[in-house]
């Protein structure tokens, strides 16, 4: 046994039982012979002991004259740190409607802790949606960004120009609450509206403010594709952004969006490595499906359109004398992306389009995919799984050391339900791209290194005991893209905070999440 791990073992013993030979209970014990401790150690065969939500002993034996209200065996299985899903839409479910929010879909893929508020939107009212959860309970863990989108439209609405000075300071104010309350940093969605109106400098004096507390910026870049500053061209204002604010800066879901940046993969990693050797603290995560989730309106229609409220963009869209230059922009997006046949309906509410390509509805009502698209976006719009991603691009970015994984996880798209064993089962067993150890690290102590979160993310001593347990050969997704809310199968028993919320296979339906503050916020209380 290494030294620190001897250690750390005396001194657990000490405290636990002193020198007195009577027994000393426990909440629970974990035994296994693979056991991950994260940061891609080698498993080790051994004993964790939980106690008040913590790991008080972790070897190759339990100390002496210890007894655990609970034993789990968990043999073969896999005994990993739980996952962290740095960037989810989780918090659409957590209404406090009377309905448990055990945050299932999560639970079920090994994520003990998930993040909201991204892509620039969520509440900007930090504190009381934290509270919300903390007096309604949560079946994971919750941690917060602001969103850029979010106050933005608080303080000026969807309106596409620049703020005043007393704007952007009010900007500024809502921001500094949002870290005080325990923000992880400013999160935005620079390719949506009203983000998309947003300029860099912007964007620098927000995240300047997220800075002065210790926080990051995350940020659905500015374009992914071609669409207006290409993806190199986007990769590097985020890089700017963290040079000038002089804070970590994080790529949502990165990727190469459509045929005409496939591959290009190559200049982004080599962009971000040189940035990271300059001292600029640049990371990414990234889902593991080749098809990204939006809406029609959301890939097609560009972004000047969509400003204002949707009776304003809607009158937009059927006015005649803006159809000609609307139609040719979004034939020219629709070519980005692969065509109508590379758009799949996926959403949930519209269960007449479901299952149909946009080629496929636009063959079925007699019109143009371009007229098809128009009809749906006026008729309420509707979710799509876009395919439009390479595998080349896939595994160059998921080989990179600083990037981990996520969910990104939305309606009517699998990855909501099944981004972590669709990680494991295909790039882990089945094409080897990664092994076992890298995947662990790269959903649970990469993510929590990069954003502060000390106390999880690997197995050790006097760390939060949030633990999956899974059996390697049945955790896969079983949510597709006709079917995408079919939780996954395969972790065997899921802790969270010392609490069991999956036991043998089973949901407890407990609730022991708690709100994941910033370090600097929990200090400053």
């Amino acid at each position: 046994m290494p030294i620190t791990k001897l250690t750390a073992l005396v001194v657990v013993v000490a405290a636990l039982v002193g020198c007195s030979r009577e027994s000393t209970s426990i909440d629970l014990m974990i035994t296994g012979n693979t056991i991950y401790q994260g940061a891609s150690q080698a498993p080790i065969k051994g004993v964790i002991g939980i106690d008040n939500g913590k790991i008080v002993f972790i070897g190759e034996q339990a100390p002496v004259n210890i007894r655990a209200e609970k034993v789990i065996d968990a043999q073969d299985l896999i005994v990993a740190p739980g996952f962290i899903d740095p960037h989810t839409h989780a918090c659409s479910d957590f209404a406090d409607d009377g309905v448990l929010n055990l945050n299932a879909n999560y639970t079920t893929q090994g994520v003990s802790t998930v993040f909201c508020n991204v892509d620039g939107g969520g509440d900007i009212d930090v504190a009381n949606t934290f509270a919300q959860y903390e007096e309604q309970g949560i079946g994971t863990n919750v941690g917060l960004y602001i969103g850029h989108g979010s106050v933005r439209t608080a303080v000026m609405g969807r309106t596409n120009r620049a703020p005043t000075s007393a704007e952007l300071s009010q900007m500024k104010g809502i921001v500094e609450q949002a870290m005080l309350a325990g923000a992880l940093g400013l999160s935005t969605g620079l390719y949506y509206v009203p983000g998309n109106y947003a300029t860099t400098n912007e964007v620098i004096e927000l995240a300047k403010v997220a800075a002065r507390y210790g926080g990051v910026y995350d940020s659905h870049i500015r374009d992914e594709s071609s669409y207006s500053v290409g993806l190199v061209g986007a990769i590097k204002e985020v890089i700017t952004i963290g040079e000038q604010a002089k804070l970590p800066v994080h790529v949502a879901h990165i990727k190469a969006l459509g045929v005409d940046v496939w591959g290009e993969s190559t200049q982004v990693i080599n962009l971000i490595n040189k940035a990271r050797d300059n001292g600029i603290d640049v990371t990414a995560d990234q889902y593991p499906w080749r098809a990204s989730g939006t809406s029609i309106a959301g890939s097609l229609m560009p972004r000047e359109t969509l400003a204002g409220t949707k009776a304003e963009y809607i009158a937009r869209i059927q006015d005649e004398g803006q159809w000609p230059l609307l139609k040719a922009a979004m034939q020219e997006n629709l070519r980005r992306r692969g065509g109508a046949d590379s758009l799949l309906i996926s959403d949930p509410t519209r269960p007449e389009l479901r299952g149909k390509t946009l080629l496929e509805i636009a063959t079925m009502w007699g019109i143009s995919p371009i007229d098809a698209a128009c009809k749906i976006v006026i008729s309420g719009n509707a979710r799509v799984a876009s395919f439009n991603m390479s595998e080349q691009d896939i595994q160059a970015y998921m080989l990179q050391p600083w990037v981990m994984t996520s969910s990104d996880g939305s309606p009517g798209h699998p990855r909501k339900y099944a981004s972590f064993p669709k990680k494991y089962h295909e790039f882990v067993k089945q094409k080897k791209w990664l092994t076992t150890g890298e995947f662990i690290n790269s959903s649970s102590t990469l993510t929590a290194k990069t954003f502060g979160l000390t106390d999880r993310g690997e197995l050790n001593v006097d760390y939060i005991a949030d633990i999956v347990i899974f059996d390697e050969n049945k955790f896969t997704p079983k949510a597709d893209y006709i079917h995408p809310e079919e939780l996954s199968e395969g972790v065997r028993w899921m802790v969270v905070n010392g609490e069991l919320v999956i036991s043998d296979g089973k949901l407890t339906n407990t609730l022991p999440g708690q709100a994941i503050r910033h370090s600097q916020a929990k200090a400053s209380k």
